[in-house]
């Protein structure tokens, strides 16, 4: 139990490193890293698609 609520805190602060960075391309990498250190190789597809979908959110242009 003590070793899950531990991943979920990690989980959780490094998902907010998806929205860094100031353009859709540095906040998409940022995601990518991000998840492939949580959770490897599908994390880091998954992190990348949050942080595109981040900019996108913002409005901001591809």
């Amino acid at each position: 139990m003590r070793r899950l609520t531990q991943v979920l805190i990690l989980s959780a602060g490094l998902a907010g490193l998806a929205a860094c960075g100031a353009t859709m391309e540095q906040r998409a990498a940022t995601g990518a890293i991000t998840g492939a250190v949580v959770a490897g190789p599908v994390g880091a597809a998954v992190g990348g698609a949050a942080g595109a979908a981040v900019s996108r959110s913002q409005g901001e242009p591809d």
